[in-house]
Order: structure tokens, then sequence, then C-alpha cells
């Protein structure tokens, strides 16, 4: 054990969005409660959250209290005093996730970053460390934002960040020395058991006749994280070029296709594409509601390839060596898809009509050099995720 495990017992106050809508985030705060209390087995986490429960059940097993954000807690989402009473009484302030970016910045239901402009700084004088724990920065695209992220950045006692992609949301003359470079704390969960995963693919009928099967995310926001004519796709427009794409991969490779929705607000738009195809006896759909973030790597592991929209789905499936295309519908799916260096499967909305097919088709060709070159980069990219753990030493220490 390292000797880090022999320090006194310390309270974490881990900020994210954890609210059991999206397993993407639910996998964050899975992989980080695992490898921080791996070297730390004292350690106390008070979580801030709008689902209690969710957070209590699914993390049983270690040593967490949720703390609600509801407004009967006096709290709207993130904005109010949970979140000042869990600081309080915490000896480190960890801030995770992609929840530092400046769209609907002083709408305190979908932004934390104009309160946490708030909080950290509060932090920092009362002598609580703060770490910004492989997180993503940014976009940062207003002025309001940009003051808002200076104010983070300078309560910040360590910055340690998930990809490349963040630099960009830094302000103008930032010190780069004091950003360390980590990567996703969810590249470090756990695939549920062959067993489960069996059991899930036989009961949902994903691979009938053990029939080879691709995996496929799309999310609802489109292009509305980025700039210029890609900000202005229209749904049916994506749905329109998607399942197209989709209708010729089915009608030319003998798979089957499960559409995996990471985040309950996607289920419309993952519906809706479901219709659009039109050999609907070869497709499938499940989702978060009904299975966790580990069952869900399974299912990913299990897959040719996959094609996604939402970066947690690109993260757990590459995480299971599976090959991923990555739709660029946000900055952080280019940040991500650039880290394990697939930059030949990455497609741009302003010219997926053209691109989206073609990569699909070529990384089926080359799936198994493709499954070889993960071999190679994630582990790497997990070992990064995990050593951001060891920069907690001096505080647990302290």
């Amino acid at each position: 054990m390292s000797n880090a495990g022999n320090s006194l017992s310390k309270t974490i106050c881990v900020v994210g969005n954890f609210s059991g809508r999206n397993a993407g985030d639910a996998a964050i705060l899975g992989g980080l409660l695992k490898e921080v209390s791996k070297r730390f087995p004292t350690a106390r986490f008070l979580v801030p959250t709008i689902k209690p429960e969710f957070v209590r059940r699914h993390y049983a097993k270690y040593n967490v209290e949720p703390v609600g954000l509801m407004p009967w807690h006096l709290s709207i989402k993130i904005f109010g005093w949970p979140i000042l009473r869990s600081i309080y009484k915490s000896d480190i302030v960890l801030v995770t996730d992609a929840i530092l970016f400046d769209k609907k910045l002083f709408n305190p239901l979908f932004n934390y970053l104009s309160t946490l402009a708030l909080v950290l700084p509060w932090a920092k004088a009362r002598g609580k460390p703060v770490l910004l724990y492989n997180v993503n920065l940014g976009p940062i695209r207003t002025r309001a934002g940009r003051w808002c992220m200076r104010r983070v950045l300078a309560s910040a006692d360590e910055i340690i960040i998930r990809d490349r992609e963040s630099y960009n949301a830094l302000p103008e003359g930032f010190p780069r020395e004091r950003i360390q470079e980590g990567a996703d704390c969810a590249l470090n969960i756990d695939a549920s058991s062959l067993e489960r995963t069996n059991e899930i693919i036989a009961n949902e009928g994903i691979a009938p006749n053990n029939a080879p099967f691709m995996t496929m995310t799309i999310n609802s926001y489109l292009g509305s994280f980025l700039e210029g004519p890609q900000r202005n796709i229209s749904k049916d427009r994506f749905l329109e070029i998607v399942a197209n794409a989709t209708n010729i991969v089915l009608k030319k490779l003998p798979v089957m296709l499960t559409l995996v929705v990471t985040q309950v607000m996607d289920l419309s738009i993952n519906t809706e594409l479901m219709s659009r195809v039109d050999q609907r006896d070869r497709v499938r759909l499940i989702s978060n509601i009904d299975y966790t973030y580990n069952d869900l790597a399974g299912v990913f592991s299990r897959a040719e390839l996959h094609v996604g929209a939402r970066t947690h789905s690109l993260i757990l499936a590459s995480k299971m060596l599976t090959p991923v295309v990555g739709i660029l519908v946000t900055p952080k799916n280019r940040g991500y898809m650039e880290s394990i260096e697939q930059h030949a499967r990455m497609v741009d909305l302003d010219d997926m009509e053209s691109t989206l097919l073609a990569k699909i088709m070529s990384t089926w060709e080359q799936r198994t050099e493709i499954r070889q070159e993960l071999a190679d980069i994630v582990p790497a990219q997990a070992a990064k995720a995990r050593a951001s753990a060891q920069c907690l030493d001096k505080y647990m220490h302290s």
C-alpha cells in the first residue's frame, strides 16, 4: 500500500454534475472515487447532487455522503447554501468534469462556472485547497465568462486538465507552467462482468446468433457549443445525414446496430434516429435509464466499432479498446479524440455528409489494427488519470 494511504482521515468535497442523468458524469465520479479511495482509504467524500439517492446507492462501497441541492435544501442546482456548507465542512475541494464553460452563464440550472467563480475564492480565503481535477475547460466566448474563469483559476492550488483543447479556454497571458496534464477519470472505471454483459446482450437482442454489432450514440446538443457555420446545423439535417449513412452501412455490412443513450435528455433524438432507419429489425436501443455506466462499458467492449457524438460514449468505448468514430459536436470531443490519437476518425459537422459514411467504413475495415493502436494508447491515458491522485498527497498529509 502507498504511504499516502496512511494519512489521517480528510474530507473531500467533489464538485461536478452528478445528477444520475448522464452516464458519463456518473463514470467520472466512479473513476475518481475508485482511484482516490485506493490511494487514501480513510478519505471521506461530500458530493453535492440533485439526486442524493442516486449517489448513495451507486457509490455505496465508498465513504460518500451526498449533499442535496434541491430548492428545499435552499439551493438552485449548485447555487445556494449546500455548496457553501459542503466546502466549509471539507478539508479539500476537487472540481472535476466538464462544467467550466460560459454557455447560459447566469442560469444556475444549467451553468456551474458563475457559481464557482463566487464560491471558490471564498474557499481559498478560508484556507481550503482547491484542485481542478482532470477537468475540461471551456469553451469560453464572453467577457463575463473570461472574468469568471480567471477567478476560478486564481482560486486553484492545482490545475489538472484532461485534454489539450482546454488550453484554448485559458485567459491571455495565463502562466502555462501552472497547468498539469491529466486525463478523464472515467478511463479508470470497471466494466460489468462478462456474465452480466452477455446477459444484457441476450436480453436486449443485441447480437442474435452471435451476429457482429456496432454501437452509436448521438446527442441533442448538435452544434450549440461550436462557432461558425457548424453551429447552425438543424436537428432534421443532422438526423438526415446520420440516418442516410446508417442505412448504407446496414446494407453493406453484416452487422446489427445498437443505439446507446448515455444521457436521459438524448433519448428522444436517438429514438427519432431509430425511426429513420430502414431495417428496423436490425436496430436496438439501450439507455442509462436501465443500465449503469459499467453495463454500457460492457456492451461497448463487445462492439466492432462505435460512432459517438457524446464525449463519454467515446471514452467508455475506447476504454474497452473498441474503435471509435467521433462526431465533433463539442470541442471536448475533438480534445478527447486527439488525446487518443484518433485524428483520422474525427467527423466535423460542416463536412459530415461527405465524411461520416467513409470514416465508418474505413474504421470497419481497419478495426483490428485500430484496436491494437488503442491498446497502446488508452492505458497510458488511464495512467495519467490515476496519477492525478498523487497531487493530493501534500494536502492529505498537511
